[in-house]
């Protein structure tokens, strides 16, 4: 069986744990050369222990700086996917200025400085594909006590359709993938900051899915690839919701 990734270079961000990681290891599955980044280098450490294909990198995706000299250092970059992310719990009364700032500094601003530093290299060749993590709680679907957080992710969904529009002509296509609750180490520590009850947090996250259950990062995974490869090649613009039916 052909492997849909070979021969093509993928870095994914936030890349130590939870979609990130199965991210970077299913790419690399498909053959592709995969450059891991994280600002955590102990979870990228473990992500590398006897991976083929996967090289490390500790990277900031909010530091601008940095975000260029890796742009300069890999510019075979043929598929970039933005994971980097923040849940912030709270109305709009419960959102301070600086929950705002840091929400999209991190959920929006570091996908802008992504993309904006790898394009000019994927333009170059008239290749490329730009995918961001956003979030059915966002344009598709208000989620109580998710304000900020669903603001930064609908904002996601337009910037990847800008992006699309503007170069679909050249070679380029960007893509939005937007999950429902999956099970990942960051909802289990948004579980345990809670408090109270942490079994019946989770029951309400698991009883708010249509389907019974949460989702993992592998079937995230799985639409992450056949997005980066040829098999989507006539795919742009789109907001692809894996939710369980928590959106229908």
């Amino acid at each position: 069986m052909s492997q849909r990734l070979t021969g093509k270079t993928c870095l994914v961000t936030a890349a130590g744990q939870g979609i990130g990681r199965a991210t970077a290891l299913a790419f690399a599955g498909e053959g592709a050369r995969v450059i891991a980044t994280d600002i955590d280098e102990s979870t990228l450490g473990r992500l590398a222990a006897g991976q083929a294909g996967i090289q490390v990198e500790r990277l900031d995706v909010r530091d601008p700086d940095a975000i260029n000299l890796a742009a300069q250092r890999h510019r075979d970059v043929d598929v970039l996917f933005n994971c980097a992310g923040f849940v912030h719990h709270g109305t709009i009364l419960e959102v301070s200025e600086d929950n705002y700032d840091v929400s999209f500094d991190l959920n929006v601003r570091s996908a802008f400085r992504m993309s904006r530093a790898f394009l000019p290299a994927m333009l170059e060749r008239e290749s490329g594909c730009i995918l961001a993590v956003s979030s059915v709680a966002s344009s598709i679907k208000g989620i109580v006590n998710r304000c900020v957080y669903g603001a930064t992710k609908a904002a996601l969904i337009g910037l990847t359709k800008s992006i699309a529009a503007d170069f679909v002509g050249r070679g380029i296509r960007s893509n939005a993938i937007c999950p429902g609750t999956v099970q990942t180490p960051s909802l289990d520590e948004r579980i345990a900051e809670q408090g109270g009850d942490p079994e019946g947090v989770r029951r309400a996250f698991v009883t708010r899915q249509p389907m019974g259950r949460l989702g993992t990062p592998e079937e995230i995974a799985a639409l992450a690839v056949y997005l980066g490869s040829a098999e989507s090649a006539f795919v742009t613009g789109q907001a692809f919701v894996i939710d369980g039916g928590l959106s229908m």
